[in-house]
This record gives structure tokens, sequence and C-alpha cells, in this order.
């Protein structure tokens, strides 16, 4: 039996902190017992594993057509080592042959017992051009019934489906047979009115995507999707690198939905490089003073990793450590109906990472064995 306590850093378990207590490790589970050599760390924080459910790429490799099982193994290992042990591999609007080839490397990663793979999340092609940011417009489509079809089965193959709708592109009716399928819907890259959002709810979309950003804002005459969300009790997606959304904003939507708004880093290929650009569709990215962006100036992804996603919410919004520790595992967890991840609970596999007292990044831990 290979037993640890994890000694010296403050323990939240997806919830709460537990009091004076540390981390019990047996057999790479987490354990009540407290038997086993101690290993001393050196302050900061000791929380579950972080989700992340908007990863288009990493380490070099972006989330495409072309992408194989093997890629996926890659990208969630790279992310592990960033701090994220379970991410939703992330597809950007794509032609139908695309969508299904990526797809099925999801179901062969998943049939494989990929360590990370949480499943997929298809952001698109089914939008609204005028929200298109960084999408190819040309690719952007309303959903068919054959869409449809194709999605329930996905829906129901994958561990996870998480799909990202404008109300123009997705008739409620689809919404609510995706949603009975197994699939999270999430609103995004959209001009709806307030009305339309709230219908698209009714109907069974349960989350936001990248909230603030691509989508109908809030006005005093019309709320559009952004007022929806704050109002709602949907789960919303936020990108809190303050660049995507100010400070200033992100205390708005905490004041609004201080239970309701979960990170994500939306993050490219060039997560865990040093790499400058990347070609995406044909088109440059190019990565300067902590943006990635379009030639023409347009944010493309983030330059942003889940630790910094953090750090940012409690340095720059004044956030509480446990809310933003929540906001990157319990509350992600909950958004994609998987209350068995983002915690540290006796019987749970002891995947954990260590955050130093200013949360940068010391060292992570999947099923009790050192990754970082």
């Amino acid at each position: 039996m290979s037993a640890t306590v994890f000694t010296g850093a403050r323990v939240f378990d997806g919830d709460r902190f537990l009091s004076d207590v540390g981390l019990s490790v047996v057999d790479g589970m987490v354990s009540e017992a407290t038997l086993g050599p101690e290993k001393q760390l050196d302050g900061g924080y000791i929380l579950p594993g972080l989700l992340d459910l908007q990863v288009n790429g990493g380490g070099g490799h972006q989330f495409s057509g072309l992408t194989t099982a093997a890629d996926i193994a890659a990208v969630c290992e790279t992310h592990a080592r960033l701090g994220s042990t379970g991410i939703l591999p992330t597809l950007i609007t794509d032609t139908v042959g695309a969508t299904a080839s990526f797809v099925d490397a999801g179901l062969k990663a998943a049939r494989s017992g990929c360590p990370g793979f949480l499943g997929l999340h298809l952001e698109g092609p089914h939008l609204d051009p005028r929200r298109k940011g960084a999408h190819d417009p040309q690719l952007i489509r309303a959903m068919t019934e054959l869409d449809l079809n194709r999605l329930c089965i996905a829906a129901k193959a994958l561990p996870a489906l998480m799909l990202t709708v404008a109300p123009e592109a997705a008739t409620p009716a689809q919404i609510a047979a995706l949603t009975s399928a197994g699939a999270v819907v999430s609103l995004g890259h959209s001009d709806c009115s307030h009305q339309m959002a709230v219908e698209a709810m009714r109907a069974g979309a349960s989350c936001i995507t990248h909230l603030f950003n691509a989508m109908s804002q809030l006005a005093n005459r019309e709320a559009g999707l952004v007022g929806a969300a704050l109002t709602g009790t949907v789960y919303c997606g936020l990108i809190a690198d303050g660049i995507h959304v100010s400070p200033a904003t992100m205390q708005v939507a905490m004041a609004a939905r201080p239970d309701g708004l979960f990170l994500v880093s939306d993050c490219m290929a060039l997560a865990g490089t040093d790499a400058k650009e990347l070609t995406l569709g044909g088109r440059r990215i190019l990565r300067q003073g902590g943006r990635l962006t379009l030639e023409d100036g347009t944010l493309a992804g983030a330059d942003l990793t889940m630790p910094q996603a953090i750090a940012t919410l409690i340095r720059q919004v004044g956030v509480r450590p446990e809310t933003a520790f929540a906001m990157a595992t319990s509350r992600p967890a909950a958004c994609l109906r998987k209350a068995v991840l983002g915690h540290l609970r006796p019987g749970d596999p002891a995947d954990f990472i260590h955050l130093g007292p200013e949360f940068d990044l010391r060292g992570v831990w999947r099923s009790g064995q050192q990754l970082l």
C-alpha cells in the first residue's frame, strides 16, 4: 500500500477549506486515513485538479478535423501540467466532415480511457454570423434535422458533450432534443434578444459561453443575452484574463451571479509553448502582450492558463480564494452534471494541484502521481 499525507498548505476540497488537516492519499485515492509519511509543501493551497470546459488546443496542436485520439491525449497531458487535470477539447466552427471526424476522435479517446478527457465541446457552427468573433462566417449555418440527429447520437455516446449554439440558429425544439439526449447546451456567439435567450433557456439551455464576449449586450431597453445570463439560473463561463472582460465588469457579474460563474481558459495551440503565432483556417493568430488576435486585431481565444485566471479573479476583481477555486473545480463539474468531479473527498481519485501563496502553480498530481 502506498500512502502519503500532504501537509503545509491549506486544503480546499471543492466546496470549502478544511480545518487544520492535510490531504491523505492512499493508492492514488483520497483517504480519510492519516497514516503514512508526510510530504511537506511550502505554504499556499491544495485544491482539486482544475477543470477547463473550453480548450481549443495546446502544446502546439490546434483542434481540427485532422485531430486524432493521440492528439487529444497529448493536449490533455499538456494541460494537466498547466494545472487542468480535466478538459473539454473544443472545436470551433468547421465543416460537417471536420466536425464528424473530431467527434470520432473523441469517441476513440473515450474508449481508450484517455486521462483528463472529459468529453468534447463543439463551439459552432450553429451560431449567428453577426457575432462571429474569430469564427469563419462562411461555415456558420443554422442547425438542420440531420445535424440534430448526429449531435444527439454523439451526446449519448461521449462522456460529455457541450454545444455552443445561438438561438437564431437552433430552435427551442432542437435545444430541448439535445438536452434530452444528454448534451449541455450553451448559448453564445449570438445577437439574440432577451426574449429569445429566455426561450432557449426554458427549452433546456443551461450555460453561457464566454460571458460578455460575442453576444448581445445589456442595454437600457433591451437586456440581450448578457441580461438573460445575469438574471437567469444558467451557468456562465468567464475568461478571466482582464482582457476579454474588464475587472470592473467581472465585479458586476460576480455581484449578479455569485454562484453561477465558472472559469474557462479558451486557450489555443500556443498554450504550453513559447510560440508567437499559429495558423487557423489559413489566418494568422498572433501572440503579443498577453493577447491572441487575428491580424485585424480581433481577439482569437486567450493566452491564459486556469491558475492565471484564478489569480486574476483574486487580485484584480477581489474574489475570495475559496470562490475562485470553486469556479475552476466544482462549478464546471456541476455545469457538466458531473458531481463526482472537481472535489477531493474520500474515495475520489487524488487529482490535485498545489498553488503557492501568490496562486502560482507549484505542483500537479494525477491519481496520486506527481506530474509537475
